[in-house]
């Protein structure tokens, strides 16, 4: 007799384990959020932007077209006339402002890239004293430096004494930019504030372009028997024009607006387009007018600095 065997019942271990909540697949993908981490990080400077600069910009632009007076309150009328009206009236301030900051920008490029040349290729272990030279100017006020050069070029003082022995005033006077035997309050005194407060805006730029210069290119200029003029004609100048233009967009741009040099400096007929813009929000309290030259200033500058950088071969730049 045959016996059959029945299999053994499984042993009840209770109820099986729980698995634990169902994981939700995520609300933005790995790929999608790795993309977005740039825009996340440039954020805080879009709303550094918007909130300090495009919001007093359309302010500034409803401020132009206002009509009223402080007593009565301005409101927006859409009066364009008042740019017209402003352009008339204070254009030859426009065209000083323009002469000085583009005179203060030659001398400082004429200054500013033999020294740059010394530190990038001939300072050698003097290179970092002669660059916190360059900028220790920075850590006093730019209004502290302004009132230094009016001791600089006081009438008793060593600067014009030493212009008289030379009789350099006599031709300085002959061409307009001095005044008898003193050069205060004069254009030429003006030209020197702007060039002496913007000098390191062009230095650092043009150290920063010809220290990425390769030496061995002025070294292949020597060997195919290039004269130093020629070398530096064909291959310095050329590779170093984006510092060139970045120094003098850095110069000639802040000078234009600048009030300071001119308000200490100068005298009422040396007032450059800064202070009227500055006496018509201060003191004349004409705010649709100092808005609308405020904007006209800007229009001016950006059409300058477009057409510049266009003309010297370098749109990358914008």
């Amino acid at each position: 007799m045959s016996v059959t065997a029945t299999p053994e019942a499984a042993p009840d271990d209770g109820p099986a384990p729980d698995a634990g909540p169902v994981q939700k697949p995520p609300l933005i993908k790995p790929a999608v959020r790795k993309r977005l981490v740039p825009y996340w990080l440039l954020l805080p400077g879009i709303l550094w932007l918007l909130i300090f600069f495009a919001a007093p910009l359309i302010y500034q632009a409803s401020t132009s077209v206002q009509t009223g007076s402080l007593e009565e309150g301005f409101k927006v009328t859409w009066h364009f006339q008042t740019y017209w009206d402003a352009l008339t009236e204070y254009y030859p301030h426009f065209l000083r402002s323009v002469l000085y900051a583009a005179t203060a920008t030659v001398l400082c490029l004429l200054l500013g890239y033999p020294l740059a040349y010394l530190i990038a290729f001939r300072a050698g272990r003097w290179r970092n004293l002669v660059m916190i030279l360059v900028i220790a100017p920075f850590f006093t006020s730019f209004l502290i430096r302004t009132l230094a050069w009016k001791t600089i070029l006081a009438d008793s003082g060593p600067v014009v004494g030493a212009l008289n022995s030379l009789h350099l005033l006599d031709v300085t006077s002959y061409l307009g930019i001095t005044e008898g035997q003193r050069v205060l309050a004069t254009p030429l005194a003006v030209v020197c504030g702007l060039t002496y407060n913007f000098l390191p805006f062009m230095i650092l730029p043009l150290y920063t372009s010809l220290e990425r210069i390769d030496p061995r290119l002025h070294e292949a200029a020597g060997d195919l028997y290039a004269r130093p003029i020629t070398t530096f004609r064909r291959v310095t100048f050329p590779l170093s024009m984006p510092g060139v233009v970045a120094g003098t967009l850095l110069t000639f741009i802040p000078a234009a607006g600048d009030y300071i040099n001119a308000e200490l400096l100068g005298s009422t007929d040396q007032k450059m387009i800064g202070n009227v813009i500055q006496s018509q929000f201060l003191r004349v309290l004409d705010y649709p007018t100092a808005a609308a030259l405020s904007f006209i200033l800007m229009a001016a500058i950006l059409t300058m600095v477009t057409v510049y950088i266009r003309k010297s071969g370098t749109e990358d730049l914008v």
